[in-house]
């Protein structure tokens, strides 16, 4: 702010909010981390949306997300459903989700079926912090879930890249997945296109 002249009202404002906002955020941080935060530099409207963001977070209650909605999301068992009926109700969780901020990231390797089981079994019932702020949004990684690809009885991964082999034989691009080969010193699976092509609702990280 430029304080060489005299401030405006909304200069003002931005200083009496920055000062509510450092004592309602004040108590979270009782082991002195908030102190640790450089501000210095920060312009004031900037360091308000900062720490609007960090209040939202401490004050964010943990609930199912399936619980996010009102009325709360509930999914019927698969085995109950068409696949006709199925895609209807998939397309229509992936939209209500996205109106809640709930974004699946990484899902074109899962077939309708697996994706809305994935949904109804791990999403919905998995207790999440609910950050309400207008451009905040949750991403799922479905990446860690579904198939993955096909390989040898003898090959042998390091637990890190087992665990995004999905991600690394689908979705990583060409520079990706030679940074983890050369890091873990193994040679991936050949890269693969993903079956299942969605245009997914997306949101920034």
């Amino acid at each position: 702010m430029n304080f060489t002249n005299t401030p405006t009202p909304e200069e003002v404002l931005c200083l009496l909010q920055n000062a509510a906002l450092r004592d309602a955020i004040e108590p979270f941080f009782e082991d002195d981390t908030f102190g640790d935060i450089d501000f210095f530099e920060m312009p004031t409207e900037v360091e308000n949306r900062y720490l609007e963001s960090m209040l939202a977070w401490e004050q964010a209650p943990v609930l199912p997300v399936g619980r996010w909605f009102n009325p709360p999301i509930i999914l019927e068992s698969v085995c109950n459903l068409c696949e006709e009926q199925l895609r209807e109700e998939l397309w229509a969780v992936i939209e209500r989700l996205y109106e809640g901020r709930v974004v699946l990231d990484f899902t074109d390797h899962l077939s309708d079926r697996e994706l809305y089981n994935l949904i109804r079994r791990e999403i919905l019932p998995t207790s999440v912090k609910r950050v309400d702020l207008p451009d905040n949004y949750f991403h799922w990684d479905c990446s860690v879930a579904g198939r993955g690809p096909e390989v040898s009885a003898d090959d042998w991964y390091p637990e890190a890249v087992a665990e995004s082999l999905i991600w690394l034989t689908y979705y990583a691009d060409n520079a990706e997945r030679s940074e983890w080969e050369a890091e873990y010193c193994i040679d991936l699976p050949p890269c693969e296109i993903p079956p299942f092509p969605r245009a997914m609702p997306s949101a920034p990280v």
